[in-house]
This record gives structure tokens, C-alpha cells and sequence, in this order.
């Protein structure tokens, strides 16, 4: 006998996982309403010069940056 039969609770469910089942059956188009949030924040199309011109200004960090040169 495996132990993955014995250990098996089929008819457990957590509760996160039950608000999540009934939440989803409330808002069918919630997944739709997440990846739509989602880009609103993270999916941008990158502007080629503002990232040209960050590279053009950065300056090095020292190896240790609490060390002083004097």
C-alpha cells in the first residue's frame, strides 16, 4: 500500500480552497478582472530612449559602498 493512499483525505477541503471554489462560482469573469488589473501595473511596453537614457546615466557603485577614498 502506498503512502499516498493512506494519507489520501479526498473529501478535505481547506477553507481558503472552499471561498475560492464558491468566490469564482459567484464571479465567473474574475480571472478576466485580474489579468486586466495586472496590466494596468506590470504589462507596459517598454520606450526604448527613456531606457537609453537611464543606461546613459548610471554611474558604477563602489565594490563597498561605506568605503571612502579619503
Amino acid at each position: 500500500m502506498s503512502l499516498t493512499r493512506i494519507f489520501r483525505r479526498p473529501d478535505y477541503k481547506s477553507e481558503y480552497t472552499q471561498f475560492l471554489t464558491e468566490l469564482r462560482a459567484q464571479k465567473p469573469n474574475l480571472l478576466e478582472q485580474q489579468i486586466a488589473g495586472r496590466a494596468l501595473l506590470w504589462d507596459r511596453k517598454q520606450d526604448r530612449e527613456a531606457q537609453a537614457d537611464f543606461n546613459e546615466g548610471r554611474v558604477p557603485q563602489a565594490p563597498y559602498v561605506y568605503q571612502t577614498n579619503g
